[in-house]
């Protein structure tokens, strides 16, 4: 069906042989007890053959009974605050799941009082402001040290009016801010032409699945009165009555684009205030139709929790009652994101209630996947033939969203959930492709089919620049950044380096060389965003050490020379930022301050990253390498998984190494740990059984 990973084209007449940096001369060759003998301090083979196994065995063992893999997605408490604000505005919630919710809320209360939005971060204002309030609405009083320490550190940090836009319009339908002063979110927004420079598919999918309903609950304005001493009027600098809660212009840039959105935004506040809003019953009528038409094959609005939390809103403002067959759907599919675990677990024996912002199915079984038929799983392996199956009864097979800009492509590819027909992605497209190329499907005839119609699909996504983003094409508008209700910082969604090398590679598995223009122009794009020091910057992975490692396969696999200059700048990169203990991390705060890029404690994933990104550059030979697989081994456990977490028992918290919106949201992908070192173990001893 096609050639293996990596080697589609090498010694080609037409294109150049990859080369190895270093390679080993015939003298140099020989072993002693399974280790390389170079002087250096190679690991032995026979211990990463042992480590595979245990690896290989412990993956299958999270197989699912349909063939799947789908591992915990957690992030911060702003999905519990957000449930329980959510069940007390609808009146409706289990008692029990909301206070186990809020004992979740409070394990991750940080020193200093605050919440932050990453284990071991800088607190974060909006989250601490809904933590906080959750804390109110269930009954928590406010001399309670918890909320004494919560309260000093809001307001010396802002306060309430400090909070970005979806805060303050959720914080106005429980009567603890005023419409009028928020950021208009008007849903005539969803009536502008696909043809005008705004309109609401020039904005990226997950803004689009969340502002549409949103719109609906602004233009409604739903109030409940909650009693008082569960208000929040103390977190207001100088007392609620005296505050200015509208957002101020910028008086040093007068002329600019923040300040002429501002101007638009007192205009629609104005017309709202006097009752102008001839076209509203029309736009609510589109934007009613809009969400429910995207309710079809979906685990609810966009597979994503604050799509799917502000759809069940908009439709009770809209009048659909509780019982209504599409509430109820939609509720339960929220309820889904939940796990609930009311006796504890081994781990952490309390209570406790978390929601996961959405669910990974079809990403973890790709890589898992992949990963076992990397480690030398049969092709023919069962377990790996029923998640085949599983795969590729996911394929997309309708047009969604993305097709507004990309009208003539046919639909194919995968997305990230369960089912999310509207939303495929190229990146989970690209790692299925990978996955099935490992696989001898009896179908074979069908498979083939199937993975030339994601290869096309995918080449139709790419952008103007050569890039890939992952939901839609050329979604680079920056201008529409510094629209008021777009401060949560996740309004595009433009190519991406990372999700460009992962292409690479999945072309590359299927044949396609530099010959090909399109390839050709994907490397130029990549080369055009390195960093000056030599790395990537990663968008859904933290954070360089994600974007180098995944250049880096993709380039070596489409046939890049790896003693190019930009090969080896980044590798050197990556060996420059090893930890001392031989590992490799980094913390989520190199989004905030590019100068900590490659800096943080050692984990399994980005350790496997960095070795991976390595070996890829051709490093076979150097100390990196070899204590990098060293510090793997030492921290694998009897059970064959990883750990990537920090403290424990109730302290215990997951390291985040996964990125939804750099500095808004990120993710602990607790598969992560396992798939990856498996990887690199792989990949490791064949380099090194290959050089000898």
């Amino acid at each position: 069906m096609s050639t293996p990973t990596g080697t589609a084209q090498s010694g080609s007449a037409e294109d150049p042989v990859v080369k190895r940096a270093g390679e080993a001369s015939p003298a140099a060759d020989g072993r002693q007890n399974g280790s390389v003998k170079f002087g250096r301090i190679d690991a032995s083979l026979e211990d990463v053959e042992r480590a595979t196994v245990r690896s290989r065995d412990h993956i299958f063992s999270m197989q699912h009974g349909e063939g799947y893999w789908c591992g915990e997605l957690e992030a911060d408490a702003m999905l519990e605050a957000d449930y329980i604000f959510a069940h007390v505005l609808l009146g409706t919630g289990d008692a029990g799941k909301m206070r186990r919710a809020l004992a979740e809320i409070l394990r991750y209360q940080q020193e200093d009082g605050s919440w932050s939005i990453y284990p071991g971060g800088p607190g974060n204002i909006s989250l601490s402001v809904k933590c906080y309030f959750a804390c109110k609405l269930m009954g928590m009083e406010p001399e309670n040290p918890i909320l004494v320490k919560a309260r000093a550190w809001i307001l010396a940090h802002g306060g309430v009016t400090a909070c970005n836009t979806f805060t303050k319009i959720y914080l106005c339908s429980l009567g603890q801010y005023e419409y009028d002063a928020v950021p208009a979110v008007p849903p005539e927004i969803v009536l502008f032409p696909k043809w005008f420079y705004f309109n609401i598919y020039e904005i990226s999918s997950w803004s689009r699945a969340i502002l549409v309903p949103l719109s609906i609950t602004y233009a409604k304005k739903p109030f409940k009165k909650i009693p008082a001493e569960q208000g929040i009027d103390e977190l207001f600098v100088g007392g609620r009555e005296n505050a200015n809660l509208h957002l101020r212009m910028d008086r040093q840039k007068k002329i600019g684009w923040r300040n002429f959105f501002l101007l638009c935004d007192r205009v629609v506040h104005w017309l709202e205030r006097v009752h102008i809003r001839p076209l509203r019953a029309i736009a609510l009528k589109k934007a009613e139709k809009w969400m429910l038409e995207r309710f079809e094959m979906t685990d609810g609005l966009g597979a994503i929790y604050p799509a799917m939390l502000n759809s069940i809103i908009a439709m009770r403002c809209l009048g659909y009652s509780l019982d209504d067959p599409q509430v109820i759907r939609a509720m339960d599919e929220f309820e889904k994101l939940g796990i609930d675990e009311p006796n504890g677990t081994a781990d952490y024996p309390e209570p406790t209630f978390r929601m996961q912002p959405c669910m990974s199915p079809v990403w973890d079984t790709a890589q898992a996947v992949y990963a076992l038929g990397e480690a030398g799983v049969s092709r023919n392996d069962a377990r790996l033939l029923q998640a085949t199956d599983w795969m590729l009864s996911k394929e997309v097979r309708h047009k969604g969203d993305w097709a507004v800009k990309n009208r003539k492509a046919e639909p194919g590819g995968w997305y990230f959930e369960f089912n999310n027909e509207f939303y495929p992605d190229v990146d989970d497209t690209a790692q299925v492709l990978l996955a099935l190329n490992k696989i001898d499907n009896p179908r074979e005839r069908y498979q083939y089919d199937v993975c030339q119609r994601a290869i096309e699909w995918i080449f139709s996504m790419q952008c103007r620049n050569g890039g890939w983003a992952s939901f839609d094409k050329d979604n680079t508008k920056m201008i529409f950044e510094h629209i008021p209700f777009a401060d949560h910082n996740a309004m595009l969604d433009p190519p991406t380096v990372d999700i460009t090398g992962r292409i690479l590679e999945a072309l590359a598995t299927y044949g396609y060389t530099r010959r090909d223009k399109r390839v050709e122009k994907a490397i130029k794009f990549i080369y055009v965003e390195q960093e000056p020091d030599g790395s990537w910057f990663g968008r859904w992975g933290v954070n360089y050490l994600y974007g180098t490692f995944l250049v880096l396969r993709g380039l070596e696999a489409i046939g890049v020379w790896n003693h190019e200059p930009q090969v080896q700048q980044a590798a050197e990169w990556i060996r420059s930022v090893q930890n001392a203990d031989g590992g490799w991390g980094e913390s989520c705060g190199s989004y905030d301050d590019p100068v900590t890029r490659g800096v943080g404690i050692s984990t399994p994933s980005q350790t496997a990253w960095a070795i991976l990104g390595l070996l890829a550059a051709g490093d076979t030979r150097s100390d990196s390498v070899a204590k990098g697989i060293k510090w793997l081994l030492a921290h694998q456990q009897p059970d064959g998984s990883w750990d990537e977490s920090l403290g424990h028992g109730r302290t215990r918290q997951a390291i985040y190494t996964g990125t939804g919106f750099p500095r808004v949201f990120y993710l602990a992908y607790h598969q992560y740990r396992d798939y990856f070192p498996l990887l690199a173990l792989t990949n490791y001893k064949r380099a090194m059984e290959r050089e000898h």
